[in-house]
């Protein structure tokens, strides 16, 4: 098995939770059918993800807006009550993080489909994410997973060979992304399952 050297965490869903239903829920009442139909057609994941990779987010509302003006108090919710939708850390991966950095056998940096206009809110609110060799944030490059480009950046950035890494992510699309590149990954479930997989890899948490 190749000798695994270089840990790359995703952070939102992995190791901070972040949900748009936090704020969203109430607003429909409860009734996550109409939450997730305004998910799927007003706020969508794909609009959302054109933020993180650097398009400005007032630019992108007021665009939303024009669109669909008969929605335009609960479009400017979404990065309005931002905030609000930043849940807390995920303690158990958190455990395995501060493990992984003070075994001192790895390189660990976090690769993260983020708003550069957000980031430094969950900087500021979550003390862990100063542990990180290094961190690339996907509004700051303009560009996002899945895309090559952000994966290649990362690797040349911090001099990381592909096949001695493990790349962990919430989203299947991102590791298929990570494995074409000859990036080894872990699509993260919930923290005993993560421990279990890295294991795998010969890495002991």
């Amino acid at each position: 098995m190749t000798q695994i050297n270089t840990i790359i965490f995703d952070l939102g869903g992995v190791l901070i939770d972040w949900q748009p239903e936090y704020v969203y829920l109430d607003e429909f009442n409860g009734d996550r059918e109409k939450m997730q139909w305004f998910f799927d057609n007003i706020c969508t994941q794909d609009w959302n993800e054109n933020q993180d990779a650097g398009y400005p987010m007032a630019k992108a509302t007021e665009e939303r807006v024009a669109l669909f003006p008969e929605y335009e108090a609960l479009i400017r919710m979404f990065y309005g009550r931002w905030v609000e939708m930043l849940g807390n850390a995920i303690i158990g991966t958190v455990e395995i993080l501060n493990t992984l950095i003070t075994s001192k056998n790895y390189k660990v940096v976090a690769l993260t489909n983020w708003s550069s206009e957000t980031f430094p809110i969950a900087l500021e609110r979550f003390e862990f994410l100063q542990w990180f060799d290094g961190i690339v944030v996907s509004g700051d490059e303009k560009t996002r997973k899945p895309f090559d480009e952000i994966y290649k950046l990362t690797l040349n950035r911090y001099d990381i060979t592909a096949e001695n890494a493990v790349f962990i992510d919430d989203n299947l699309r991102n590791i298929e992304a990570a494995n074409a590149l000859g990036i080894n990954g872990i699509q993260f479930k919930s923290p005993e399952q993560l421990i279990h997989q890295l294991k795998a890899y010969n890495i002991n948490v």
